[in-house]
């Protein structure tokens, strides 16, 4: 699999997230972990209001492809495996790590570093190496 370099588009897509994350937590002061927010939105004991931003929040995570072909003509490019057992354990594995570090990856990579947070700086270092090992295994070891 190769991908393409795409500077300014990662660029515009970071500065929206960054965005995004300032705008949830200077409005309504909550973080812009999206394991979290996800979480609130089914949880009994979560009061209207912030199951409400929640649920928007979410909703626009899954409204941006499609605005995406709306406004630029075509799905935006990218690679999912077929294996749908491995993606079955793949996610099992990310929701055990959120569950388990307290956090995803938006949450600490995105909005814990941000705010200094030392758990958040050693949980998106934990993240990155595991990513790191994970690529090297799939492509270099196990894919040949």
């Amino acid at each position: 699999m190769e991908t393409q370099f795409t500077p300014w588009l990662s660029l515009l897509g970071g500065m929206t997230i960054g965005a995004s994350a300032v705008l949830l937590m200077a409005t309504n002061g909550r973080i812009a972990g999206i394991s979290g927010l996800t979480s609130r939105i089914f949880a009994r004991d979560s009061d209207g209001e912030a199951r409400g931003v929640s649920a928007l929040f979410v909703l626009g995570l899954l409204l941006a492809a499609p605005l995406w072909l709306v406004f630029l003509g075509g799905w935006p490019q990218q690679w999912v495996p077929s294996n749908l057992p491995l993606m079955a354990l793949a996610g099992g594995l990310v929701g055990f790590g959120a569950v388990y570090g307290n956090g995803c990856t938006s949450g600490h990579g995105v909005c814990g570093i941000a705010r200094g947070s030392g758990r958040s700086i050693v949980a998106t270092a934990i993240f990155v190496a595991a990513a790191f090992v994970t690529v090297t295994l799939t492509r270099h070891v196990i894919g040949g």
